[in-house]
């Protein structure tokens, strides 16, 4: 994108109050004034802050109840075939989303990417959960990840316009925070619901929920407006990279979820498409770790693709290599969601930003710990609750990174340039996590790992699945070799003066 690609070389320092950075909270831009000193819930902010938060809330809940409600849905639409599809199908639109967001934020303000993503992400939980077929119930996941794309980057420029400096990182904290009740209660109550009233009703309930938080929050979007002119039109190149990305990221996906030589027609396409395309899309450095804003967007990439690789594989692990349910299993995944919102919230404190920095290098050192220790338990001797204890010191230090992250990328942006930014920082963290999911699921495969089984985790038996302890071996080696990587880009953050 052009405006990243002549943003890159001229960043201020990411420890550097500049003139810009304290002067966010003018109206120059239709953003507010600061109110002197109240927090994210003081009378200005209080609606953003709650609309925002119950957004985000409830799209983090319908993102980890879908994966219980899934194999119900895919049975009573006789489309197990396509299951991977429901998952993959939100991904590869989502990115879409996140370029159209961004531009579009950038020319016209948040308001209209937020109504549209709300608007889309509610056609598609409607269109699912009355799907007869499963390649409808697809369709309405595609139209769900088109909405998340849109809302997700809007709201991170909602902050970059809204609130002050000084209020940035608790208002990322705060987003944080909202997934923090959905990754502990929502699978449990997804599968109450799937058993109770039926699956469709997982994707029915939350329909008209999701509109409510628009309502809030409506009036305070109105007053942020657009720094582009009136006339000006969308970056046409860019949206043909991103469809080329969106394009080839999905054929990647496809490719790798069979051991057939024919799979390789898809991955070869996906790559073609992808590569070359994401190098064009991604501000210019950021494939290298160039110093500044390219170093941030790649580690956001890194350290999603070291910790959401670990974490998926863990309850097949416990199932299949230490006797445990998958209810007993899925308890060493409780405590993530809650230390990474405290890894945020410690990021958010007065006293953390002159130290920022190094707090996202501490960050990265506590993700690597984590993820290398996990497969420890695959040691007998090694207590089957490990996995809880090391997931929660990669969580603390996701926690920390992910929200510092984007904080210094709203702080190295100019307003204008604000959304292209963040969605690069979205792009690059879904194409980590595609790259690396079809990697180690790939190498899974073919060291004796059973995919059906991660298919079918919500019903099967421990006892029915086999799956050989070596195939765990490459998949934590890969994510490992991504998190100490994620060391050393953290220490390019902070531009040559």
């Amino acid at each position: 994108m052009s405006d990243t690609d002549a943003a890159a070389g001229s960043l201020p320092s990411a420890t550097e109050a500049t003139t810009e950075a304290t002067t966010d909270a003018t109206t120059e831009a239709g953003e507010w004034d600061d109110d002197g000193g109240g927090g994210v819930l003081s009378a200005p902010y209080r609606a953003l802050t709650l609309g925002c938060v119950s957004t985000i809330l409830l799209i983090a809940f319908e993102a980890m109840a879908v994966g219980t409600a899934m194999p119900a849905a895919a049975d009573a639409l006789d489309g197990l075939a396509l299951y991977a599809f429901a998952f993959s199908a939100f991904f590869t639109t989502s990115l879409l989303g996140m370029v159209v967001s961004g531009q579009w934020c950038d020319r016209r303000g948040p308001l209209a990417p937020v109504v549209a993503g709300i608007s889309a992400f509610s056609a598609g939980l409607l269109l699912s959960g009355t799907a007869q077929s499963m390649w409808a119930f697809v369709l309405g996941r595609a139209a769900q990840g088109v909405g998340g794309g849109l809302v997700i980057v809007a709201l991170y420029v909602t902050v970059r316009r809204a609130y002050p400096e000084r209020l940035r990182a608790s208002a990322l904290a705060s987003f944080s925070a909202a997934w923090v009740v959905p990754s502990m209660v929502g699978p449990v109550i997804s599968g109450t619901v799937t058993e109770r009233f039926g699956w469709r009703w997982v994707f029915l309930g939350i329909t008209v929920l999701v509109l409510l938080p628009v309502l809030v929050m409506l009036p305070a979007l109105r007053r942020l407006g657009g720094p582009g002119e009136p006339g000006a039109r969308f970056d046409r190149r860019g949206l043909r990279l991103a469809a080329a990305v969106a394009l080839g990221a999905g054929l990647l996906q496809y490719g790798g979820q069979e051991l057939r030589w024919l799979s390789l027609v898809p991955v070869l396409v996906g790559l073609a498409l992808l590569a070359p395309s994401a190098r064009l899309l991604l501000p210019r450095g950021t494939f290298l770790a160039a110093r500044g804003l390219p170093a941030v967007i790649t580690l956001r990439g890194l350290v999603s693709m070291a910790y959401l690789s670990t974490q998926s594989f863990v309850p097949l692990m416990l199932v299949t290599q230490r006797g445990l349910s998958y209810t007993e299993a899925g308890l060493a995944l409780a405590a993530s969601g809650l230390l990474w919102a405290s890894g945020s919230f410690t990021q958010s404190r007065a006293w953390a930003e002159p130290h920022r920095l190094g707090l996202v290098r501490l960050g990265t050192v506590l993700i690597t710990v984590g993820v290398a220790a996990t497969p420890l338990v695959l040691i007998d001797a090694v207590p089957v609750w490990f996995p809880a204890l090391t997931l929660a010191v990669a969580a603390f230090g996701m926690g920390a990174v992910t929200a510092s992250v984007g904080v210094l990328v709203l702080r190295l942006s100019a307003p204008d340039e604000a959304g292209g930014n963040v969605a690069s920082l979205q792009v690059c963290d879904s194409l980590g996590n595609v790259v690396m999911l079809t990697t180690v699921g790939t190498l899974f495969a073919a060291l004796g790992g059973d995919a059906s089984a991660t298919a079918h985790a919500a019903t099967a038996d421990a006892a029915a699945v086999a799956v050989e302890a070596t195939a765990f071996l490459p998949v934590y080696a890969a994510t490992t070799a991504a998190a100490l990587v994620s060391i050393a880009v953290a220490g390019r953050l902070r531009t040559r003066t």
